[in-house]
């Protein structure tokens, strides 16, 4: 698969190309936003890494300038720029997904493999298996042992983002942003009062899947072992 990063920092863009390639993925390269505009026109990429702040075309305007011309592949916006207004502004222009610099690659990678993969799972099928459980995306129901559980709508959003990403660690920074569609607030507690009302669903529909806590690093849904 390829992508393309866009950033005027050479470290940065080298660490960003070494860590891609390791992955296995074919990457381009742009440290300015006209070769970076040149290149996300006239290739065909899985994702583009777009830095917000660039020489010659700043990426907010090659990110309009690529929706406009109907271009839509997957955009995460790089930036040092944190404020929520900026965030929005990105997000308003097209961008997919938005992380502030400095940033950890896990997550950037976390990231890049949902929106890589979103394509091919909505071709999949609306049914996500997993252990005893069936997450039947049209209806808005997950059933264990065929048995159907109750849930409110945040909670299937929160077991159907787990089940899309079993067996990874999922931050608490990107369930909050993915699943509450929200920037993610350290003093609150909404994650925690949500995975536990799961969990205890999960639990006692006899569930065969368990929600592990990673101390200071978010989530792991996997197997039950016994």
């Amino acid at each position: 698969m390829k992508v393309l990063i866009i950033e005027d920092d050479k470290t940065n863009l080298g660490y960003l190309e070494k860590g891609f390639k390791e992955q296995g993925y074919v990457v381009d390269t742009a440290d300015d936003g006209q070769q970076g505009l040149f290149l996300a026109t006239s290739e065909s990429y899985r994702l583009i890494i777009l830095d917000r702040m660039l020489p010659k075309l700043d990426g907010l305007s090659i990110l309009i300038a690529l929706r406009a011309s109907g271009n839509k592949t997957p955009v995460i916006i790089l930036s040092a720029l944190g404020d929520v207004d900026e965030r929005i502004k990105g997000l308003k222009a097209g961008s997919d997904d938005y992380l502030v610099k400095p940033f950890s690659f896990a997550e950037l990678l976390l990231r890049a493999e949902r929106l890589i993969k979103q394509p091919q799972d909505q071709s999949e099928g609306t049914e996500i298996l997993l252990g005893n459980l069936s997450l039947d995306i049209l209806a808005h129901k997950l059933f264990i042992n065929d048995q159907y559980v109750d849930l409110q709508a945040k909670e299937f959003k929160l077991i159907r983002f787990l089940l899309e990403h079993k067996d990874q660690l999922v931050t608490r920074t990107l369930l909050f942003e993915s699943v509450w569609d929200q920037y993610f607030d350290p003093g609150t507690n909404v994650i925690d009062v949500h995975i536990a009302r799961l969990r205890k669903k999960l639990t006692a529909a006899g569930a065969t899947v368990i929600i592990e806590t990673v101390r200071g690093a978010g989530y792991r849904l996997s197997i039950k072992h016994e």
